[in-house]
Parts: C-alpha cells; sequence; structure tokens
C-alpha cells in the first residue's frame, strides 16, 4: 500500500495550519490513558472468562498478561471453535455476548469500566481545542462521558461568550446531532450510546447496522470535513461501511483522512481497505505513527496558541503515579538476602558517541543498511538531523560517503531524555555481551535477547570445544542441553531477553531467562516490509507452549539460583568486567564501552518476622 506515513510531530504541523477543516473520530485507545479498558483488554478478559468456564480453570490461576497463557488461550478457544480467530472484526461482539448474554449485563460492565475513568492529558488538549473552536466535530465509539467533562471544565475557564457550549448526542438523540451538524455548532456524537443509554452498541448483530439517522450525520461530515482517527482499530463493520459509503460522496473528506495507530503494519485488513479505496478516490490519506493520544496531543499543542488559563489547565496535568517511591530500609532485619534479582550494574556506559552529517536526514533504518551494505562492523542510530555510532571513523566515513557523510565531532547520549539514545545503548550493549563470548545476539523491534551460541557447519573441532567448555556453567545451571529439537522438530536455544533500567540512582542491566523457539511463518502474499525493508510474516499458533511451560515447571529455587548466576557470569565476564562492543581503539575511532559487575541485585525484606528465622 502505497501511501504516505507520517510522524506524530509531522502531521501536527500539518494540522496546525488550519486545525478547523478536520472532524475527530476516537476509538477505545483514545481514552487508554485515562484508565478506561481498550477493547483488546476487554477482548482479553471476555477469552479468559469463556477459557475458564470451559476448562475448569480458576481465574485467580490464569494471568491473562502473560503472553505464554494469551497463546494457550488462543490455542484452547481454537480446538473448541467457540471463537472468532484473534484480530476477526467480530472478535469483541461475540466475546462480549458469550460472556455477558443480556444487555442489562452488558450495560452494567460498561457502567463499571467507564466510571473509573479521569481525562488524561490528551482529553485536556482535546477539550481546550474545542473551546477555541478549533474542533467543528467529533465522533466516538466509547460509551465514557470523558471528552465532554473535560469541555466543561475548560468552557468555565474563557468567558461566557467564548464558550463552545458542546452539543453532546448518542443513537438515541440522533436528531441533536443533525441539528448540530447543521447549525455549525461543535458537535459530539456518540455512535454507539454512551454508558447511560437504554440502546448500547455490542454485539454482533446491534454493530451489523448503524443508527440510520447517525449514519447520515456520519457521512454528512465526512463530506464537510478531513478526518482524524484516534485510537480505533476498525472492528465495527458498520462504522467502516459509513466511512466507506462516504467516498460516493461529492467532494468526500476535503481535508484528507489522517489514521493514528502504533504502527502502519498493524492496521487491520478492512482498515487497509478503507484507505486504498479512499487513495484510489483521490483522498489524501495519511499513516500517522504515534505511540499514545497523549504524544499526539503534546505535538499538537506545541504548534498552537492557546489562552493562558487554558495552557495551565492543561500544564497542571498530572498522570496518575505507577511507581510510587518508598523508604529505603535503614536497619538490616535478616542477616541474608531473600531473593537474588536477575541484574546486574552498570557501573558506567557510553556518554558520548560519534556524529556523521549527511546531506539529507536518514532514518534509524536507512543509516543501518547503508552500513550493511558497506560491509562496515558499526552500530549507529539516527537522531533525526545526524547520524550518531560507534565503530572506526574511516569506516564510517567510507559507509556514508555515497549520502555526503562528513565527521561532525561528537554527540553526548542522553538516555534519560532521547530514545534514540536509549536505543543506540540497547544495540551496542547487546553486540558488547556477545564480543568474544560463546553467545548470539538477537536483534529485534520488540526487545533484544541474547542466546546459546548451537554447533555449526564452519565451527573447526577445536572451536566447537571451546564454546562448548565456555557454556558449560551455563549448561550445569539448566541441568540439560542448551539447544536442540523440540519434540515438535523446531530449533529451540536457551537465552535471556535484555533490559536497561534505572534504580535506586543507577543503570542495570536486567535479563529475563528464556527458552526461544524457531517456529515456521505462515505465508502471506499480501505481507507488507518494515521499516527495516523486513517482511514481517504472522506466525501460526506456537504448538510448543505446553512444551516450554513443562521445560520451566520443575526449575525451582535452586535451579533458579544457578541459571541466574551463571547468566550474570556470561554476561559480564570473570575478568574485570569491561565489555567493549566494536574492539576500536581511541585512535581509530570511538567504541562503546560498558563497566558491569557479575555480581547481581539482592533483596532483603525491610521487616523482622519468624519466617525468617525459620532453620536457625
Amino acid at each position: 500500500m502505497a501511501i504516505q506515513t507520517a510522524s506524530g510531530s509531522q502531521f501536527a504541523r500539518m494540522f496546525c495550519l488550519r486545525p478547523i477543516q478536520y472532524a475527530w473520530f476516537l476509538g477505545a485507545g483514545a481514552s487508554a490513558a485515562a484508565g478506561i479498558p481498550t477493547g483488546y483488554a476487554m477482548i482479553t478478559d471476555f477469552k479468559k472468562r469463556i477459557f475458564c468456564e470451559l476448562s475448569g480453570a480458576k481465574l485467580k490461576e490464569v494471568d491473562a498478561d502473560d503472553p505464554l497463557w494469551i497463546e494457550r488461550i488462543d490455542v484452547f478457544l481454537a480446538s473448541r471453535s467457540v471463537m472468532p480467530p484473534p484480530n476477526d472484526p467480530t472478535e469483541y461482539a461475540t466475546a462480549f455476548e458469550a460472556v455477558y448474554p443480556t444487555p442489562e449485563d452488558r450495560r452494567n460492565y460498561i457502567a463499571l469500566a467507564v466510571e473509573r475513568g479521569t481525562p488524561s492529558y490528551a482529553h485536556r488538549v482535546l477539550a481546550a481545542l474545542i473551546t477555541t473552536g478549533r474542533v467543528p466535530c467529533l465522533f466516538s465509539t466509547n460509551f465514557d462521558t470523558l471528552v465532554e467533562t473535560a469541555a466543561t471544565v475548560t468552557d468555565q475557564l474563557v468567558p461566557p461568550g467564548e464558550r463552545a457550549n458542546l452539543a453532546v448526542a448518542g443513537i438515541d438523540s440522533a436528531e441533536r446531532a443533525t441539528l448540530a451538524l447543521g447549525e455549525g455548532r461543535p458537535l459530539l456524537a456518540k455512535i454507539h450510546g454512551d454508558y447511560q443509554s437504554v440502546h448500547l452498541k455490542n454485539t454482533n448483530k446491534e454493530l451489523q447496522h448503524q443508527d440510520e439517522q447517525m449514519r447520515n450525520v456520519l457521512t454528512g461530515a465526512c463530506t464537510r470535513y478531513g478526518l482524524v482517527v484516534v485510537g480505533y482499530s476498525g472492528r465495527d463493520a458498520s462504522v467502516m461501511a459509513a466511512l466507506t459509503d462516504a467516498l460516493s460522496q461529492p467532494n468526500a473528506y476535503p481535508g484528507g483522512i489522517h489514521w493514528v495507530t502504533r504502527s502502519a503494519q498493524g492496521l487491520l485488513p478492512d482498515v487497509r481497505a478503507f484507505l486504498e479505496a479512499a487513495d484510489a478516490a483521490g483522498v489524501r490519506i495519511t499513516i500517522v505513527e504515534c505511540q499514545t493520544f497523549d504524544e499526539l496531543a503534546a505535538d499538537v499543542l506545541d504548534g498552537l496558541a492557546m489562552p493562558p488559563k487554558l495552557d495551565a489547565h492543561i500544564g497542571a496535568f498530572k498522570a496518575p503515579a505507577v511507581l510510587h517511591p518508598m523508604p529505603l530500609p535503614t536497619k538490616d532485619y535478616s542477616a541474608f538476602p531473600v531473593l537474588r534479582c536477575s541484574a546486574i550494574p552498570v557501573f558506567s556506559m557510553p556518554t558520548s558517541a560519534r556524529r556523521v552529517s549527511t546531506d539529507k536526514p536518514l532514518t534509524t533504518a536507512q543509516a543501518r543498511q547503508i552500513v550493511r551494505d558497506a560491509g562496515v562492523w558499526a552500530i549507529v542510530a539516527s537522531t533525526g538531523r545526524d547520524v550518531v555510532g560507534f565503530g572506526e571513523d574511516e569506516a564510517l566515513l567510507r559507509a556514508f560517503e555515497p549520502v555526503g557523510g562528513r565527521m561532525a565531532g561528537t554527540v553526548a547520549l542522553s538516555p534519560t531524555q532521547d530514545s534514540w539514545a536509549l536505543g543506540l545503548l540497547y544495540d551496542a550493549v547487546t553486540r558488547a555481551v556477545c564480543r568474544q563470548r560463546p553467545i548470539k545476539a538477537r536483534m529485534r523491534r520488540q526487545g533484544h535477547a541474547v542466546m546459546a551460541h548451537s554447533d555449526s557447519d564452519k565451527e573447526t573441532a577445536e572451536s566447537r570445544a571451546s564454546r562448548v567448555s565456555r557454556q558449560e556453567k551455563l549448561r550445569q545451571a539448566y541441568s540439560g542441553a542448551l539447544y536442540g529439537k523440540t519434540p515438535h522438530g523446531y530449533a529451540f536455544h536457551e537465552g535471556v531477553q535484555l533490559r536497561l533500567e534505572q534504580a535506586a540512582d543507577r543503570w542495570w542491566l536486567t535479563f529475563e531467562p528464556t527458552t526461544f523457539v524457531d517456529l515456521p511463518y505462515v505465508e502471506h502474499v499480501d505481507d507488507e516490509p518494515d521499516a527495516d525493508g523486513n517482511i514481517e510474516r504472522k506466525r501460526r499458533v506456537d504448538p510448543t507452549i505446553d512444551w516450554r511451560r513443562e521445560r520451566w515447571a520443575k526449575r525451582y529455587n535452586d535451579a533458579w539460583a544457578a541459571i541466574i548466576d551463571a547468566w550474570a557470569n556470561m554476561l559480564a565476564g570473570n575478568g574485570d568486567g569491561v565489555l567493549r562492543a566494536t574492539g576500536v581503539t581511541e585512535e581509530q575511532g570511538i567504541d562503546a564501552v560498558f563497566r558491569v559487575s557479575h555480581v547481581t541485585a539482592w533483596s532483603r525484606p525491610s521487616h523482622d518476622h519468624a519466617y525468617f528465622h525459620r532453620g536457625r
């Protein structure tokens, strides 16, 4: 699909030129930061309940946040043919109706879910846009009252004559929506109703046919305004049909369609089909890649001037704390630690990297590809303006010479402030722990990992013997093979997921032991390449879930302690704890150098209890 993709900041620059020409369409994802469960979270909860009912498992025993449990639930439900496949457009409605068959139960479930929500930062920004006359109308599939609550507050911060007085209409008050749109008054239309409505649209039957009058309001707005879609997956066939029907109207979507998503690759087939049809009809289409509604709102606010009181109201927002500081104990109540953490301290890490300027800005994916094509060993990333990296200066210049590459000194690394810097350090530390060790890296957009190096036809007998010898401590900790074949015939490797995290005023390299299985990919002719040009193919349902679970089930505390100790020594080494990513000298260029310890973090109890004195 050859459709333009833009970042949140790029979209904001365009939007701020003339915000009044856009209507907004909000899905469940737009309310996620406000504490209201998304459609995906609700689907997961419903499927968990169906699984427990059919399998006899207890709800408290099933952790729906565990990917292995999710896979197990999907496999079980697929074997019973009681649910559509994952990501099917009817999955939400089918699951909801299966768990809560009556409209009253569904209404009560929605009420409990939405009453916990509080307007987020993005809702404050959106409300300020409404109050200042920059949003002519909004449509939402959500049942919550977050938008109107936020707009009521912002209206009170301006003089009475400047207030928007947002008109709110649901499926049981569609005439109000028709009047507001016709009179040009700010409108919020809830096309599935709100949680207080007698009529809510949740089930497949209810979602198949949009209320005709509300449908006309939606299609009518699409002939007057462009559309900004945020937090909407496109699962409702009736909504997608209404948006598609608008394409047949004269001058449809005059401001274009701007579909906000975390990744262009994650769009559902129905959304892709709609955007392709709109593109073919001559409508300007932009896929806006942005992680959250809050981030998009911040980009938009950065390009607009707000009245001082509204600006102060937005700036006063404080997100609910996820982590709460706890006082460190001042007294050791127990002589020995009781928990060993899978994390080793990072005493120091790179504070600067080489800067390379080019004739035009490059993305990180483009910079990496240039390095690969040149056969140069370096670790690079893009700041948005320049390329930064570690490696031999001469090699970096040779690689980027075709795009006007030239040395531009160094750049300071601030991983707490710049995501590109943290990404560069992730790449570097993963390469550093593997360098000259019998483990190999697996670099993925979802996260980096390292795993035990397996046998290779390219190894000599001597190098294989050396590798096996250096892996011996790991092998003893696992009490078995570090790699091989599963009973299903797939290759597996023991390894760890890596993360750089801050805690107790320092950086830590945390590692999570995992058994990696190489599963075949399902072939799809319409698969799209990712940002690196690689085609990400969908995997089959993992048949090795139970095998992996059983493999770890009998590894109790002693085994876990041995595994953590073995990996800590493997990652940090038994020497001085200095890790080098490329091995270049100061005369040759800049290397990524980390200094770590093989002694992991330990946790002690902060209180005394008889349990800690057992066996003494």
